[in-house]
C-alpha cells in the first residue's frame, strides 16, 4: 500500500526542484535569421547577453552562403533554399559582427548582446 507521508514528500521535493532549476538549464531563445538577396535580414540580431541563443539561418537564395564570424567563432555553410541551425552564447555584453563569405561586400551583420 503506498505512503501517503512518502507521496506528499516526493511531490514536494519535485515542485522544489523545478522552481529553483536555474535560468541557464531552461529552454534556449532563439532568433532566426533570413539570407535574401546576398543580405542577412535583419542584420542586427538583439540577444540578452548571458544567454545561449539558438540561431536559426534560412538560405532564400539560389546560391549557397555561409555564415562566418571570428568574434562568434562560428563558420556554417548555409546550401540554397536550406535551412541551419547555429548555437551561439552564452555572450557577454557587446557587438558580435558576421558576414557571408560568398558575399562579403553585402550580407554583413552583426549580433547585440545587451
Amino acid at each position: 500500500m503506498p505512503n501517503p507521508a512518502y507521496n506528499s514528500r516526493f511531490l514536494l521535493l519535485t515542485v522544489l526542484l523545478i522552481a529553483t532549476t536555474p535560468a541557464s538549464l531552461a529552454a534556449d531563445l532563439e532568433r532566426t535569421l533570413v539570407i535574401k538577396n546576398h543580405r542577412f535580414e535583419p542584420a542586427e540580431v538583439r540577444v540578452p547577453a548571458n544567454q545561449r541563443v539558438r540561431l536559426t539561418i534560412s538560405n532564400q537564395d539560389n546560391s549557397a552562403e555561409e555564415f562566418e564570424s571570428h568574434a562568434l567563432n562560428r563558420e556554417k555553410i548555409i546550401p540554397a533554399g536550406a535551412k541551419v541551425v547555429i548555437f551561439i552564447g552564452p555572450l557577454q555584453a557587446g557587438r558580435y559582427a558576421f558576414f557571408g563569405e560568398y558575399n562579403e561586400a553585402s550580407a554583413k551583420g552583426t549580433v547585440i548582446a545587451e
